[in-house]
């Protein structure tokens, strides 16, 4: 399950996760610092990518342009990058389910 973290989180959130999420990126790593979020929608859908992020003009994308790629949406208000990390962690079986669903497009962790 490889995880595309948005520019509005920490680009230590991969390797931070890398033994839980293998395959990870951030935007930055993979040359889309400052890019559009419609291109970003478009890579992560291209390469595999599931898009975490903060922001909220994400949420139409699945309902406009389809999956993949799959969204999830982190209701969380300012957290530090350990509190996001903690979360992610905590909500791995779920985040796994999300996934495996064939139907399922956005989750919202909180």
């Amino acid at each position: 399950m490889k995880l595309l973290f948005d520019e509005n989180l920490s680009c230590r959130l991969p390797e931070a996760l890398a033994a839980v999420f293998p395959g990870s990126a951030h935007v930055r790593a993979v040359g889309l610092k400052g890019a559009d979020d419609h291109l970003i929608w478009e890579w992560a859908g291209k390469e595999g990518f599931t898009v975490v992020t903060k922001d909220d003009d994400f949420r139409e994308f699945p309902l406009l342009r389809g999956c993949p790629p799959k969204l999830v949406i982190l209701l969380i208000g300012n957290s530090s990058t350990g509190q996001i990390h903690r979360l992610l962690v905590a909500r791995r079986a779920e985040l796994e389910h999300f996934m495996a669903d064939p139907v399922a497009s956005i989750l919202e962790l909180e």
